[in-house]
């Protein structure tokens, strides 16, 4: 009888970790015990050690020599450098995806940023404003920019998160007023705009987050 677990029992386990961690069940810096993991998704130990393997790699979890799994704490110095690989990349997908977007596309940005603009807190926000920016991203052909900035933006959720709750009535104008120009330029085909304003967009959550050191550990 096979010891390893399965490849898929393994990936759903990871899966739903990370949704948890995502929607912030899992907050940065808890401690996700094994046992309570494999009785809540009905599974053995060994796919869920797999599992958290798993989502180290994608730099969700930190595992610790005779400690255990953690979730990845907020450091400066990872958001510092997060940000600036973000505000980089992200604009390259996103030239990339413009030329293909189409009407329907714009109408579904329209509809995305009215329906932002009326959410009532900050997990319906995070979940609209990562429809909104995948959606400017869709029309990509560079699956492996792709993959990088979709680690990324796991990785960064808890600052998202962050961010969004601190922002208030003028950070959240300011979020719609970029979310609008973004729009605005994607729908003229303008790439240039478009780059400088997402550019401008990613920057912002980390000039406004360095500003709060108390909200960071002192590193990994």
């Amino acid at each position: 009888m096979s010891t390893q677990p399965s490849p898929v029992e393994s990936r759903r386990i990871a899966d739903a970790v990370r949704a948890q961690i995502l929607a912030g069940d899992l907050p940065p810096g808890a401690r996700i015990k094994q046992d309570e993991i494999a009785a809540e998704l009905r599974a053995s130990r060994l796919p869920v050690r797999e599992a958290l393997r798993i989502l180290e790699s994608s730099g969700l979890v930190v595992l610790k020599a005779n400690s255990g799994a953690w979730v990845a704490e907020m450091t400066l110095a990872d958001l510092r450098m997060s940000y600036t690989v973000r505000e980089r990349i992200e604009p390259l997908l996103l030239l990339d995806s413009l030329p293909r977007l189409d009407e329907a596309d714009v109408a579904r940005l329209h509809e995305l940023q009215e329906r932002i603009e009326e959410a009532a807190d900050v997990e319906h926000f995070l979940v609209l404003d990562r429809e909104f920016h995948w959606l400017t991203y869709s029309r990509h052909s560079s699956p492996q920019l792709a993959q990088i900035v979709a680690r990324l933006w796991d990785t960064t959720q808890h600052y998202r998160r962050t961010f969004a709750a601190m922002a208030g009535s003028q950070g959240s104008w300011t979020i719609q007023a970029e979310h609008r120009l973004l729009v605005d330029a994607i729908e003229r085909r303008d790439g240039e705009t478009a780059e400088s304003v997402l550019a401008l967009h990613i920057r912002r959550t980390s000039v406004e987050l360095s500003r709060h050191p108390e909200i960071f550990t002192a590193g990994r």
